[in-house]
């Protein structure tokens, strides 16, 4: 079957505009009283890919959740497609996420006990779909992922990234026309973090979704239409990708430079001592079984390290 013909059997729903408008959410527990956005605004538009930074703890992943339907703002509306769902009841609201968004997270969330085809088919079977159609749309999600050899693999059989293909897989089962993606490659390398980015901006462009990816990682915050960055729970800026390559400061990105900063020092300290721990090998001060343990550990914190450098930059 030919590409465009697969697609044109996957897809029935395009994307949907998305709307929040004086969002508040607040979080009170007996003693204390938190507010995770004030009076957040940001209007996405129908099949539009756009990504939302920020730092730890300034409100991305709470956004993604009220426009997800996971909970109910305190304040203010959200519109998918022109309906508010903020005023959806609980079992309205779980149609919704059935029907309407797809997730994907940073952990990919796939049952381990069943294989790909079956966590592709999962939604599917909570969405109540016809039984005879699940396993032939499965198979064709997997078929457009790359991963219809790997059908009967179960998670811990595949790599990082085919977890992650499963998961988006997963997440376009129930055809939904609204895709919410938190960190979606922060537990993937930058080569496999990029496959993934370059799949979600084919997927847009064929099937013509909505995307909304929370990131950290610049690198993948440039492959949206557009960026908007979050601060103490508002959007300060929003922003288009080449705007974010001549002007890195309107996102903020300058923030960041300390933290690149104490990165670089950090990678210089370990490869010293490498470079300690292989003089001591050449010397005859530690055994091969050291060395080579110690090593190993050395250049595995290294690489994790550069691959945080990488995702404060745009190379």
């Amino acid at each position: 079957m030919a590409q465009s013909d697969l697609i044109h059997n996957l897809v029935t729903h395009g994307g949907v505009d998305v709307v929040c408008d004086r969002v508040v959410k607040i979080y009170k527990t007996k003693y204390v009283e938190v507010v995770a956005l004030r009076e957040l605004t940001m209007n996405v538009d129908k099949g539009e890919i756009r990504a939302v930074v920020g730092a730890s703890g300034s409100g991305k992943t709470t956004l993604l959740n009220l426009i997800g339907g996971i909970d109910y703002p305190s304040a203010g509306r959200i519109l998918v497609d022109n309906k508010e769902i903020s005023k959806y009841s609980p079992s309205q609201l779980v149609e919704y996420r059935r029907r309407v968004v797809g997730f994907i997270f940073q952990f990919f969330n796939l049952i381990p006990t069943l294989t790909a085809l079956e966590n592709v088919m999962l939604p599917m079977i909570l969405a109540g779909n016809a039984k005879q159609n699940r396993r032939e749309r499965a198979m064709e999600l997997l078929k457009l992922v790359g991963l219809e050899g790997r059908a009967n693999h179960k998670p811990d059989e595949l790599s990082g990234g085919e977890q992650q293909r499963v998961a988006i897989a997963a997440a376009l089962a129930n055809d939904p026309p609204l895709i919410l993606a938190d960190e979606p490659t922060g537990e993937l390398d930058s080569a496999t973090s990029k496959q993934i980015v370059d799949l979600f901006t084919r997927l847009n462009k064929e099937m013509h979704k909505t995307f909304i990816l929370v990131t950290h990682d610049l690198r993948v915050a440039a492959s949206a239409d557009h960026i908007s960055r979050i601060e103490d729970g508002r959007i300060v800026s929003t922003i288009t990708p080449e705007e974010l390559q001549t002007t890195p400061e309107i996102l903020g990105a300058k923030k960041d430079e300390e933290v690149v900063q104490r990165l670089h020092t950090k990678l210089m300290k370990i490869e010293e001592n490498i470079k300690e721990l292989e003089n001591d090998f050449r010397a005859g001060k530690i055994d091969s079984e050291t060395f080579t343990k110690r090593f190993l550990e050395l250049q595995k914190a290294k690489e994790r390290t550069e691959e945080e450098i990488k995702r404060y930059t745009l190379t």
